[in-house]
């Protein structure tokens, strides 16, 4: 790959030359690559087939389970957390040891394997919450929950910088991969303030659908915020929100 230099930066194919554009800047590369004809027929890419149905597999899944956490998500995640999930889903699939390769799916592999994602690299829950927290999924009643005991905001929670306030936010989600469905309940506190006053103990219960034999998932996080003049502003557009899947029951 070759890095565009100029002022006038090119996208689209010139002869066997294709411009385009990345997070890393404009580049360029030949084209080139096998016809998409013979990778759908030919014996010889049959192993290619099947590690692309498993990857649009995965990236499915990562969808679903992205759309379903969407409310708590979507002021903690890094530009890069929907690659990352992808990634990581290909290693839930590749854990099925009952279907045949190229038809592992995440039901019968092992959803565990997603416990402790982060969704934001900028500011892990792993790196900014040292509050010692119980989460608990009971399956039997369908309750998704998390208690904190009481803590020291300032001691116990690595703020970025002109944070006056935040939130702890959780999301319990109950999701059929195959119909592509979901089950979700979210809690928050209301704003509380970052300074050396014990907190009360936060307890959030998510409810999703009593018995359910899908795969459970509980996602914990904390929103930050500035006091300017009695108004509350979402610290950095959400850069330093963190949020991580704390448990999952994969069943």
């Amino acid at each position: 790959m070759a890095r565009q230099k100029g002022i006038i930066k090119l996208k689209g194919t010139i002869g066997d030359i294709t411009f385009y554009k990345t997070k890393d800047g404009h580049l360029a590369r030949e084209k080139g690559g096998i016809d998409a004809s013979r990778i759908a027929s030919d014996p010889a890419f049959q192993r290619t087939r099947e590690n692309g149905s498993e990857f649009g597999r995965a990236g499915k899944a990562g969808k679903i389970l992205r759309t379903a956490l969407r409310t708590v998500l979507i002021n903690s995640a890094d530009s890069r957390m929907v690659s990352r999930l992808t990634q990581q889903m290909i290693k839930v699939i590749q854990a099925d040891v009952t279907s045949d390769r190229g038809l592992r799916n995440v039901i019968d592999g092992e959803a565990e394997l997603l416990a402790g994602f982060e969704f934001n690299i900028g500011g892990k829950l792993g790196t900014s919450l040292f509050a010692p927290f119980v989460a608990n999924i009971d399956r039997a009643t369908g309750e998704i929950s998390v208690t904190v005991p009481s803590f020291i905001p300032a001691n116990m929670i690595a703020a970025p910088s002109g944070t006056t306030h935040f939130k702890i936010i959780s999301a319990g989600a109950e999701i059929d991969f195959e119909a592509e469905t979901f089950v979700v309940e979210n809690s928050e506190t209301a704003i509380l303030a970052w300074d050396s006053a014990p907190s009360t103990v936060i307890t959030q219960t998510n409810m999703v659908t009593p018995a359910s034999t899908k795969p459970l998932f509980l996602a914990l996080g904390v929103e930050f915020y500035q006091n300017v003049n009695g108004t509350m502003y979402p610290l950095k557009n959400g850069a330093y929100n963190p949020l991580a899947l704390v448990q999952v029951s994969g069943l």
